[in-house]
């Protein structure tokens, strides 16, 4: 059973105390002399299991969290044993369920008779809601998506303490800049809620890639507000074939992962706003999507954000400045110094400048080491920018986009894909309309 408010804000509120605590700790066994990389290992691994432990358990919106955090797991501190690596990954679908005596109730919406066998063991369990694994009353197999009771309550619990958790997460991974999950979940976690909403965006998107060669779509076959039921998809992980696959499997579904997340705005009228590698599943040469609870309406990809990373690709300044003021991007009056807000936005911008582009782990922890310093006064650059609404899912998709696809260490085509589905960017030359 998912617990108390209180309760939850406590368990969430003690990973940053117990980095606190484990701070100390390794302090104190390093003045008795114990190896010093030794000591590291073991309290990184204490750290990283607690939080994939408590995240787990707690579910709603602190798993969420975790899963959002997933997505951009190579900004995490590397070390030999992959231990923030796998503990995140972890968070995609290898969390415990709870007990089929719990969600039984909530299955009851379905009616009797829709089934003949359903598995009680939950074949996956994420942050809203747990899978079975069951055969419908056709004979198909299918997927149950069932809601955890009381998860409303707990989410409401869970974005209090997230607010506080937030400010004080430097403590568990320092120097790490943290989108602004909060906010965000806000907005989209009540939506996620509601399972007939999901089903109609999932119809939707599987109306709009309907025979594609590249996408599969399960198809809906039932859904109430707390049960959804699809049918089944058998593939691999796209964790799993970051981690195992070879580079022509992982370099195969980055391609088709990216052109799924740009293509949806104009294909199916919705953007997917949850990029996290655990929604998604290498199906032979297809890409398989599971999950769609949490979707923005959105006709095309905002022209404007197209046009600010074409304007961001210009070498010159002024050159950069002037089509950000004519978009509207810095008011009039703003002091901006170009130079930083280049440096600052390069995750987003800079595989824009090739046809082809390989994204890695070191090559995302080096952009964002070199300009997401909190310390240096320009950090805040970006925030000088007028943002439309639209662009603060555009901008997370985007990122956690890119995180995945430096988790799968892939060459895979850019300009192309964004000459063919983000309006507003002009494939011409770099400083051909300079």
């Amino acid at each position: 059973m998912l617990t108390t408010s209180a309760l939850r804000t406590a368990r969430l509120l003690s990973l940053p105390l117990g980095a606190v605590g484990l701070g100390f700790e390794g302090l104190t066994r390093r003045l008795t002399g114990e190896d010093r990389d030794r000591l590291r290992a073991e309290l990184r691994r204490r750290q990283a299991d607690r939080t994939r432990r408590v995240l787990g358990e707690l579910k709603g919106g602190a798993l969420k969290a975790g899963q959002l955090l997933s997505t951009v797991e190579a900004l995490f501190p590397q070390d030999p044993e992959d231990t923030w690596r796998n503990a995140l990954v972890d968070l995609q679908d290898s969390n415990p369920g709870l007990p089929f005596a719990e969600v039984e109730p909530v299955l009851r919406e379905l009616g009797p008779g829709r089934f003949r066998a359903l598995d009680e063991t939950p074949a996956a369990a994420a942050s809203l809601g747990q899978v079975h694994r069951a055969t419908w009353s056709d004979g198909r197999p299918v997927a149950v998506k069932v809601q955890y009771p009381g998860v409303r309550e707990a989410l409401a619990a869970d974005l209090r303490a997230l607010s506080l958790l937030s400010r004080a997460a430097a403590l568990v991974a320092p120097g790490m800049a943290l989108p602004p999950l909060v906010s965000e979940m806000r907005v989209r976690l009540v939506e996620e809620l509601d399972y007939l909403h999901e089903a109609r965006s999932q119809r939707r998107f599987a109306a709009a890639y309907g025979g594609d060669p590249d996408v599969l779509i399960p198809e809906v076959i039932e859904a109430t507000p707390r049960v959804l039921v699809m049918d089944w998809v058998e593939g691999t992980p796209l964790a799993r074939v970051a981690a195992e696959g070879t580079q022509t499997e992982r370099d195969r579904a980055a391609a088709l992962y990216q052109r799924f997340l740009v293509s949806g705005p104009e294909r199916a009228g919705l953007l997917h706003t949850d990029p996290h590698p655990g929604n998604f599943r290498l199906v032979g040469h297809r890409l398989g999507v599971l999950d769609f609870g949490s979707t923005l309406e959105l006709a095309g990809m905002p022209a404007t954000f197209g046009r600010l990373i074409r304007a961001l690709l210009e070498r010159a300044p002024d050159v950069v400045l002037a089509r950000l003021q004519q978009d509207g991007f810095v008011r009039p009056g703003v002091s901006l110094d170009v130079g930083k807000l280049v440096d600052y936005m390069a995750p987003f911008t800079e595989p824009a400048r090739h046809e082809e582009f390989t994204f890695t782990r070191a090559w995302l922890q080096q952009e964002f080491g070199r300009v997401n310093d909190p310390r240096d006064p320009d950090f805040a650059v970006a925030l000088k920018l007028t943002m439309p609404a639209e662009h603060l899912f555009t901008h997370r998709v985007w990122l956690g986009m890119v995180g995945v696809l430096c988790q799968l260490e892939a060459t895979v085509p850019v300009r192309p894909v964004l000459a063919r589905w983000l309006p507003g960017f002009d494939p011409a030359p770099i400083g051909a309309q300079a």
